[in-house]
């Protein structure tokens, strides 16, 4: 599934975070996007995946303008969503948090259950924990592994590697490279572990003041003086 922005502007209430961005990621692509804090990714992803409004612009998944469209008609089209911070139900087990992925996804598979188990085996072993006693890195895994369930062809990731340790990160790496080249599921991922960046994405967005101000390979962003002149503090 491909995913185009055309000059998106959005922010909270009046104020505009983000200004006239406009992008693609083709289908079967990795794209990569990076900045400073604070410069405005969460807010774009956020109105990317319908949870903000947009101030002006379009939204198009697969060619279709999505742009009034709700966040779950965006996730029933197709669109994965992991925000920053996880944002699993902690009062319920894994199994639980697991299932709700399943309203997007075509009902239950086990099949399809099996494969995100045996991409996160530590899920396996603790199907019937609370997921609001899980480590930082385990509960990363169940949030991804929620949005896998729904079967996603479009895969939007806000700092999956946030607070989780490098093995855990390089699972990640991993599920996300195995989704794109064997399922070519798309994939925008908004990053600040560079590392992360270079395992996966075939090209590079930088970000500053809600503006995207440069398109980079994962090679030039590897420079020094490039990475400190778009995410040095």
């Amino acid at each position: 599934m491909s995913l185009s922005l055309e000059c998106l502007s959005a922010g909270y209430g009046r104020i505009p975070v983000v200004q006239e961005v406009s992008l693609a990621v083709a289908p079967g692509e990795i794209v990569g996007m990076v900045g400073r804090n604070g410069v405005g990714k969460t807010t774009l992803v956020k109105a990317v995946a319908g949870l903000l409004p947009q101030v002006r612009g379009r939204v198009c998944l697969a060619g279709e303008d999505v742009t009034a469209r709700a966040a779950h008609e965006r996730a029933l089209r197709g669109m994965g969503y992991v925000p920053q911070g996880r944002g699993i139900f902690p009062k319920l087990t894994v199994l639980e948090n697991l299932r709700m992925g399943e309203a997007v996804g075509g009902g239950h598979d086990q099949r399809h259950y099996d494969q995100v188990l045996d991409w996160f085996p530590r899920l396996r072993e603790r199907l019937r924990q609370i997921a609001g006693t899980l480590s930082g890195g385990e509960q990363q895994m169940l949030s991804i592994g929620r949005v896998l369930i729904g079967k996603p062809s479009l895969l939007v990731l806000d700092e999956p590697s946030e607070g989780v340790q490098p093995n855990i990160v390089e699972r990640i790496a991993e599920v996300v490279l195995e989704l794109n080249q064997v399922r070519g599921t798309a994939v925008l991922l908004v990053e600040q572990n560079l590392d992360l960046v270079f395992m996966i994405a075939d090209r590079c967005l930088v970000m500053e003041k809600g503006a995207l101000v440069a398109k980079l390979s994962p090679e030039a962003l590897a420079e020094p003086e490039t990475a400190k002149r778009y995410l040095a503090i």
